[in-house]
This record gives structure tokens, C-alpha cells and sequence, in this order.
């Protein structure tokens, strides 16, 4: 059954306002980038190695320009991370205009995007069913003690049950190629609205 859910794109790319905002999934805090309204949160591991991700109280929106200032300060490892983020959303709204590149810089993670990358842990409170939730890496997911409430659908691929959270290969090219990203996205639009 294919999913009727879909990532909102803003068609004003208007300069957001690059101060902190705080969000809440349930009871926990979330910190990282993105729309504080987010529908679809991909949780990493860990932050840019650059001193305003140390403490951050929230959620900060990306203004153009963002994500190539923070690849540029922190070299290639995060490049993958945001390339890997805009093709799998790129993909998911194949009916979108432009490319993948221009989503990235444009739009990815920006007021309105309705996108999250999260360096806080995730949160599994029933609140949150309707917030698809991506969990970067099966090593990130033991440590949060998820892997044992997952069942795998495909190889590489586990979703905790009763949830919308998947667990995925981390965000390098070598572990999501653009087949898997492929399949990731079949899988999102498999999953219960």
C-alpha cells in the first residue's frame, strides 16, 4: 500500500531567521537542524565538528548558504550526510521540479521544509506515531538500544515495531548507495499513515 504522505516544499525561500528555536517530540528536546514544525527526522550519531553545534538548545533553521558554509568548515564527511539527505527527500517527491542539488540548497532543512536532522536521541512516545523518524547506522541504533525492538524488512534496513522509524545504513556512499536510497524510499512509502 503506497503511502499518501508527502514532505512539504516551500515555494518561498525567503531568509529565515537563524535564531535557536526550541522543539519538543514529546517529552524530549530535540537539538539539531531543521523545521521546528518537522514531519520527517533523520537522527545521527553526531554533530559538525564546529563550536556552535557544541551546545545547541533546540533546533536551528537553515538559511541558504548553510550547508555549504558547514561542508566547507568540515569537509567531506558531512557533504555525504546533507547529498545523502537531499536525494532520499529529492526522491521521495519525484513529482518535484529542479534537482536534488538545488533541494539541498534551497530548501533541505530550511523553515518550512517540514525536515529535521537530529543530534538528539529519538523519542518513541506514542505522541510521535505520525513523525517518520530515520536512525542513522545499526552502531548509533544498539547504542540507543533500539536494534532489539526492530524487525529487518530488508538487508540493512529495520523498522522498530508499531512505529514509523527506520533504521538505516549510515549516511555515507559506500552504505546508502542510490540503489538503497531506492529501496529506502519504497519502504517509507510503505509505512502506515
Amino acid at each position: 500500500m503506497k503511502s499518501t504522505w508527502q514532505v512539504k516544499i516551500r515555494g518561498d525561500l525567503k531568509s529565515p531567521d537563524m535564531s535557536i528555536t526550541t522543539a519538543a517530540m514529546g517529552e524530549n528536546k530535540c537539538q539539531g537542524l531543521g523545521d521546528p514544525d518537522f514531519t520527517f527526522a533523520v537522527h545521527i550519531g553526531n554533530r559538525p565538528p564546529m563550536p556552535e553545534f557544541d551546545h545547541l538548545d533546540g533546533l536551528r533553521e537553515v538559511s541558504p548558504g548553510d550547508i555549504a558554509r558547514i561542508v566547507k568548515a568540515t569537509g567531506n564527511h558531512w557533504r555525504k550526510i546533507f547529498n545523502i539527505y537531499a536525494k532520499l527527500i529529492f526522491e521521495l517527491n519525484s513529482g518535484q521540479q529542479g534537482s536534488w542539488q538545488d533541494f539541498r540548497d534551497q530548501q533541505l532543512l530550511q523553515k518550512g521544509s517540514a525536515l529535521a536532522l537530529l543530534f538528539s536521541k529519538p523519542n518513541l512516545l506514542p505522541d510521535d506515531k505520525n513523525i517518520i523518524q530515520i536512525i542513522t547506522g545499526k552502531t548509533y541504533a544498539e547504542e540507543l538500544g533500539l536494534l532489539s525492538k526492530t524487525v529487518e524488512v530488508q538487508a540493512g534496513f529495520f523498522v522498530v515495531e508499531d512505529s514509523k522509524i527506520i533504521i538505516t545504513p549510515y549516511f555515507d556512499y559506500r552504505q546508502l548507495s542510490n540503489q538503497k536510497i531506492t529501496r529506502l524510499v519504497s519502504l517509507i512509502q510503505s509505512l502506515p499513515n
